[in-house]
């Protein structure tokens, strides 16, 4: 008799509306556990409320959802004791230096040896040398490296990164990059929202997109780019991106959303 192996998220019919507007038009997918997947979408798609429910800051109209195993409408004091939100813009008091960001986060947890779990998260985030020094000056790497820190304290095993690189540069970009495949290669499971396709491409193990409410396909990146035709050869084959099925995709629903800069697409709603 085999066992059934639990997912790390699973979400089934999920919907939800804001008096006439409808934002989640009843959305499935499934992550498996230690893995990344990259929710893309245009302004609006819903990806933001579908995080917020994922994260019992909200209650779906109809459908379910389980995160770890616990359903969120029955159980979210459970669901939230095996999660982590790291938001658009890092959460740290810029007064204090690191290692007390960290230290104050561990204790308000309640998590035991507050500063042997300070120092070991700074060092796996390579910030032991700033450790000591107030985070207003931190770079931008270095602040959001500090907030997905602090966001690990207790070891939740999903984290949830809602735009995690918005507004860093190339440099400090792929400094996150690096420490979010860390989090899924010992274990965590990173559900991550993004603007930047290429984001998605360089990171996740899956890839669904969102689009006015439903998850219109999932899949690896290579399955995704089977989904446009083959590529034609003149000088050189030209394969296609994860911008090109995206517009694609979106294209054929009707969407009229385009890519932003640097392959973005646009601010999340």
């Amino acid at each position: 008799m085999t066992t059934q192996t639990v997912q790390a998220l699973d979400v089934q019919g999920l919907e939800k509306s804001y008096d006439k507007l409808r934002v989640l038009r009843g959305v499935d997918f499934e992550v498996e556990r230690g893995s990344i997947f990259a929710l893309l979408g245009s302004n609006g798609a819903g990806k933001t409320t579908l995080v917020n429910i994922l994260s019992t800051l909200l209650k779906p109209d109809a459908g379910t959802a389980t995160v770890n195993g616990f359903d969120v409408a029955r159980q979210p004091a459970e669901v939230r004791e095996s999660i982590s939100l790291t938001g658009q813009f890092a959460a740290v008091d810029e007064i204090l230096t690191g290692r007390e960001n960290l230290i104050l986060v561990a204790r308000l947890r309640r998590v035991k040896d507050a500063g042997q779990v300070a120092d070991d998260l700074l060092a796996r985030f390579q910030l032991t040398d700033a450790a000591n020094r107030r985070v207003a000056t931190y770079s931008g790497g270095m602040r959001r490296r500090l907030d997905i820190a602090m966001s690990l304290i207790g070891n939740p095993p999903v984290i949830f990164l809602d735009e995690p690189t918005t507004g860093l540069d190339p440099q400090a970009r792929i400094e996150v990059w690096n420490r979010v495949k860390e989090l899924a290669g010992q274990g965590t499971t990173v559900l991550l929202t993004t603007q930047y396709l290429d984001e998605a491409e360089h990171l996740a193990d899956r890839i669904a997109i969102l689009d006015q409410g439903r998850i219109i396909v999932t899949g690896t990146l290579a399955e995704l780019k089977q989904l446009l035709p083959a590529a034609t050869v003149e000088y050189v084959e030209r394969q296609p991106t994860l911008e090109d099925v995206f517009l694609a995709i979106v294209g054929a629903t009707g969407n009229d959303g385009a890519a932003g800069p640097d392959g973005g697409l646009g601010t999340d709603e």
